[in-house]
């Protein structure tokens, strides 16, 4: 799993933020990077409990 995500996702953060205006674009490329994972993850635990919730149901 870990090299399909390093496959699709080839960014080199310390590059970015060294060739950065400022700080503030370095903190925005952390988020901008962080952020998609953190999203997946939270829709993924929201399916998970939904279908927990629906087989204790029955």
């Amino acid at each position: 799993m870990n090299l399909i995500i390093t496959i699709l996702q080839d960014v080199n953060i310390d590059e970015k933020i060294k060739n950065a205006p400022d700080s503030s674009y370095g903190i925005g490329v952390v988020i901008g990077t962080l952020l998609p994972f953190v999203v997946l993850v939270g829709i993924a635990y929201a399916i998970y409990k939904y279908n927990k919730n629906k087989m204790n149901d029955n």
